[in-house]
């Protein structure tokens, strides 16, 4: 498979599983948080942009170290990326009204909310693992635990974003 069509696989794998765990350091630094997200992710703009509030203080975790992983997981599929990457923060009213969804009013009022903000992360490396679903890495399983052999389960690649 070439490098294009890895980096391709990645982005589609980010897009459909849309969910992840943002992970960032701690206020000062040393420790690491994680946190459930909505990803809205964009290979043209070479994006991934989050909507956050500045009062739950991702805004000064980023400023503090800018280096971030994204764990997107689709366990009944089982396909999972790792993504990481920069960020930065921006108050981007056009993005923000771009992103806006009917879920984001479970956080804010309205998208004018003062406190919003947009997270977008460069990422840099990713790892995807892509399997065939979970009737099929089952069975596959169960052979390799009956043939003794290691099972085949997808592909698992490493790619430059």
């Amino acid at each position: 498979m070439t490098h294009h069509t890895d980096q391709a696989r990645a982005w589609k794998l980010i897009e459909e599983i849309g969910i992840c765990m943002l992970v960032t350091h701690d206020g000062t630094g040393d420790e690491l948080r994680a946190r459930p997200m909505s990803a809205h992710a964009s290979q043209e703009d070479d994006t991934i942009s989050f909507l956050i509030d500045i009062r739950d203080h991702k805004d000064d975790e980023v400023e503090i170290n800018d280096n971030v992983c994204l764990t997107f997981a689709d366990n009944s599929g089982y396909r999972y990326v790792s993504v990481t990457g920069t960020a930065n923060v921006v108050d981007d009213r056009q993005k923000i009204d771009e992103l806006w969804s009917t879920s984001a009013r479970a956080f804010w009022k309205s998208k004018d909310d003062p406190n919003i903000r947009v997270l977008r992360v460069r990422p840099a490396l990713a790892e995807f693992w892509d399997n065939p679903g979970k009737i099929v890495t089952t069975v596959k399983m169960a052979a390799a635990a009956l043939s003794g052999s290691k099972p085949n389960l997808g592909d698992n690649r490493k790619v430059v974003l």
